[in-house]
């Protein structure tokens, strides 16, 4: 299983990351690739509880839909849903200068990758209490849904 804790894993994103342009073309969602960028960020800054973001949970997504989500070998499908404190054209950061937004994306995943095992993680507002690992995971696999929508 992919996940940010392993070296090789977070070159991986971190070099796709790169591969990005302005104007890359979405294959699915709204998004464009700037707004991802910016999405992604958030996200990361959600994760180490810099970014309020709102429950959306039920029992079920806290259990079989995590469970899912994080251990079943197969790429997040098209279309899910986020929140709208990180949602672009809602609450989301809009972009700025693309350069500098890749930059702070690749600051951010960093800072996720880097926490050491006892770090205190947020509640997730969907998956709910997870677990360092549970955590690494999500972040891998929460850029690559990205990433692939734009075809990297």
């Amino acid at each position: 299983m992919k996940t940010l804790a392993r070296g090789r894993d977070k070159a991986e994103i971190l070099r796709r990351v790169r591969q990005l342009r302005a104007d890359s073309v979405r294959r699915w969602g709204r998004m464009s690739a700037d707004q991802m960028v910016c999405h992604l960020t958030d996200a990361c800054r959600m994760a180490l509880g810099g970014k309020q973001v709102s429950p959306g949970t039920a029992r079920l997504q806290r259990t079989l839909i995590k469970w899912m989500a994080l251990y079943l070998p197969r790429p997040w499908p098209p279309g899910l849903l986020t929140r709208p404190e990180i949602e672009q054209g809602i609450g989301g950061t809009p972009p700025g200068d693309f350069a500098a937004d890749v930059a702070e994306l690749e600051r951010w995943l960093e800072l996720v990758a880097s926490q050491p095992r006892d770090f205190r993680w947020p509640v997730h507002p969907i998956f709910g209490r997870m677990s360092h690992r549970e955590w690494l995971r999500w972040g891998y696999l929460h850029a690559d849904h990205h990433l692939r929508q734009f075809g990297v």
